[in-house]
C-alpha cells in the first residue's frame, strides 16, 4: 500500500510521521524548506506533561536535557504575590525548551526510521483525490508527483493542503501581541517561571499591560509583555526599553547585565477550521486550528492532534478503510479544540477589559490571575488535555461497567504494569502500538513472579477475552489504579484515553466495546464504507 504523505516538516509533522512509523505504516514528508533549522532563541514552545511524554516516547529523546522544567511558578499583580506554585511529582512541571530544539531532536529521531522519507525542498501546489488514494504535486528543483494512500496537511497556518481542498478558516485576528526576547541574565526566581500584571513600573491603563519570563537552560530567558491593541510598530529602542526597566523593576534596583540573544512579536490568532477530513485528506495542527491566547499552548493540541490520528490511519493502513473511525478524528479533535476557544474568547473581555474589569467579576484579581495559570499551566478549561466522552467511538449502554478516577474519555493516569514477558513498566510506554490496551488491576501481583499467576484466577477467562477481541490487544495487569477496586478491568484506547471499565471480566461486553472503539460493528462499518464508496 502507498505510504502516508505528510506535508510540512514542523513538530507536528514530525511528530505524525514518528506516531505512524511506530505502528508500521510508511510516510512521506513533504517539506518546503532545505531541512536545516532557523536558530531563533526567541521562537520556543512550553510542552505539557502528557505531550512531552508523547514526544520522549516517540523519539527517544530525553528532552528534558535540552530544555528546562520549571522549578516553581510566582505570579504577581502590582508588588503582591498572587500566587506560588512549587513543581514536584503530584505537581509535573512544563518543559520549556527552544523550538528549533524541539525540531532538531524530532529530525534526530527520524535519520535512521526507515519507514519515513523527508522530501527537502518540495513545495506543494496540486493535491488530486481518487477512490483508491491521493497524489500530490510538489514544485522545487526537481517537480515531483507522489502517491500516497491518505495526505495529512501540518502546514502551519497558511496551509496550502486547506486552501487546495477549498476548506474555511474563520475566527478572530490579532486578539492578543507580545514582543518578545530572549537574553541571558540573572534573576531573584532561578528556573522559575513568573507572570507580573501591571508591574508598578508601568503606568495604568490599557498599556500597563502584563510581562511572562520563562527560563531556558543555560541562564536564558524568554520575556513577553504584552502590547495595546493595535498595530503599533514595536520598534528597537521600545523594545529595549521593555527589557531595561523589567529587568530593573525585578531586580529592584538598577538593570543588571544582560545578553540579548534574539527578539520578536507574537502575534496570537484565534481560527478553527471548518472541515479537517475531505476524503482522504486530513489538517492537523496550525493549518486545523489557531490558539493560543492567554499563556496557551497551541502545539500542545497539534501534537495531539497528531496522536489521535496516527492510530486511525494505522488501522486504515493495515486492515482497510475504517470511515466512521477516520471521521471520528475530526469530531473528537475539532470538538476538542472549539472548546478551547470558547473558554478563551469568554475569558478574554474579563482579562483585557481595561477598566471595567471588576464590573464583571467582583473581588476578581484573584479570579483573573486563577484563569491566566490555568492558560499558562495547561489547567481547567484553558489548558487541559479535552476527553472524548461524548466521542461517536465510545461505547453505549454496556451492563457491568463502573466508574474509575479517570472519567470515560479522558486520558489514563500512569501507573507501573506487568507486561506479557513479565517486565514491569510504566502504563504510558504501552501507548502508541497500535493495539488496544486491556488492564487487570490485581492487588499483590507486583510482589510475585508472573508465571504464579497468570494461569490463576480470573487470568485464564480474561486472556481468552482478550485474544478473541476484533483488533489486537495486549494484556497488562496493575496492582492498582485510581479509583479502581480489585479485579476491574479497564479498556484503554492506542492513544491512551479510557475507553469503559468493567466490574470484573465480561467478555461479550469487553468485545462490545472494542468493537465501538474501532468505530462500530464490522458489518455495520462494510455497509458505511461500500456507501462511502459509492458516492
Amino acid at each position: 500500500m502507498d505510504p502516508v504523505i505528510i506535508v510540512g516538516a514542523g513538530p507536528v509533522g514530525l511528530t505524525l510521521a514518528l506516531a505512524l512509523a511506530r505502528q508500521e505504516v510508511p510516510s512521506v514528508v513533504l517539506d518546503e524548506g532545505t531541512g536545516a533549522e532557523e536558530r531563533r532563541p526567541a521562537r520556543t514552545v512550553v510542552l505539557r506533561e502528557d505531550t512531552a511524554a508523547l514526544l520522549e516516547r516517540l523519539s527517544g529523546v530525553p528532552l528534558a536535557a535540552r530544555g528546562t522544567h520549571w522549578a516553581g511558578w510566582r505570579s504577581l499583580r502590582r508588588k503582591q504575590v498572587m500566587r506560588e506554585i512549587t513543581f514536584d511529582d503530584d505537581e509535573p512541571a512544563p518543559l520549556h525548551l527552544a523550538q528549533h530544539v524541539l525540531t532538531s531532536a524530532l529530525r534526530q529521531a527520524l535519520a535512521g526510521e526507515e519507514l519515513v522519507t523527508i522530501a527537502p525542498d518540495s513545495r506543494l501546489d496540486s493535491v488530486e483525490q481518487e477512490p483508491s488514494g491521493v497524489t500530490a504535486h510538489t514544485r522545487g528543483p526537481d517537480g515531483t508527483w507522489w502517491r500516497g494512500s491518505y495526505l495529512v496537511g501540518c502546514d502551519g497556518p497558511r496551509s496550502t493542503v486547506r486552501k487546495l481542498q477549498d476548506i474555511r478558516f474563520p475566527g478572530r485576528t490579532a486578539v492578543e501581541r507580545h514582543a518578545v526576547a530572549a537574553l541571558r541574565t540573572e534573576l531573584p526566581w532561578p528556573e522559575q517561571a513568573l507572570l507580573h500584571r501591571v508591574p508598578p513600573w508601568r503606568t495604568a491603563g490599557p498599556s500597563a499591560g502584563e510581562v511572562t519570563g520563562r527560563p531556558l537552560p543555560d541562564g536564558v530567558w524568554r520575556l513577553d509583555w504584552l502590547l495595546p491593541p493595535g498595530k503599533d510598530l514595536v520598534t528597537p529602542e521600545l523594545l529595549l526599553t521593555r527589557v531595561r526597566e523589567t529587568l530593573a523593576g525585578w531586580t529592584g534596583g538598577s538593570t543588571p547585565p544582560y545578553d540579548l540573544l534574539d527578539t520578536g512579536v507574537h502575534t496570537v490568532h484565534h481560527r478553527l477550521a471548518r472541515r479537517w477530513r475531505v476524503g482522504r485528506v486530513f489538517l492537523a495542527g496550525d493549518a486545523a486550528h489557531l490558539l493560543g491566547a492567554l499563556g496557551t499552548q497551541g502545539l500542545d493540541e497539534g501534537l495531539r492532534d497528531a496522536d489521535n490520528l496516527a492510530w486511525k490511519l494505522a488501522l486504515a493502513w493495515h486492515h482497510g478503510p475504517h470511515e466512521a473511525l477516520l471521521d471520528s478524528y475530526q469530531e473528537e479533535r475539532r470538538s476538542v479544540v472549539a472548546a478551547r476557544l470558547r473558554a478563551a474568547d469568554q475569558a478574554l473581555p474579563l482579562l483585557r477589559g481595561g477598566g471595567g474589569l471588576r464590573s464583571y467579576v467582583p473581588g476578581s484579581a484573584r479570579g483573573h490571575d486563577a484563569l491566566l495559570t490555568d492558560g499558562h499551566l495547561g489547567y481547567g478549561a484553558l489548558g487541559a488535555p479535552g476527553g472524548y466522552a461524548d466521542s461517536p467511538l465510545a461505547p453505549r449502554h454496556l451492563e457491568g461497567e463502573v466508574p474509575v478516577d479517570t472519567p470515560a474519555g479522558e486520558p489514563v493516569e500512569e501507573v507501573r504494569v506487568t507486561a506479557e514477558d513479565g517486565s514491569f513498566v510504566g502504563l504510558r510506554d504501552r501507548l502508541g502500538r497500535g493495539a488496544l490496551l486491556v488492564v487487570l488491576i490485581a492487588p499483590g501481583t507486583g510482589v510475585w513472579d508472573r508465571k504464579h499467576w497468570v494461569t490463576a484466577g480470573v487470568m485464564p477467562r480474561l486472556a481468552a477475552a482478550v485474544a478473541a477481541l476484533p483488533h489486537p490487544a495486549e494484556l497488562l495487569v496493575a496492582e492498582e489504579y485510581p479509583g479502581a477496586a480489585a479485579h476491574t478491568v479497564l479498556l484503554i484506547r492506542p492513544d491512551g484515553h479510557l475507553v469503559t471499565a468493567f466490574n470484573g471480566v465480561r467478555p461479550a461486553d469487553l468485545y462490545a466495546a472494542a468493537e465501538a472503539t474501532l468505530g462500530g460493528p464490522a458489518e455495520a462499518r462494510e455497509e458505511a464504507e461500500a456507501t462511502a464508496g459509492s458516492r
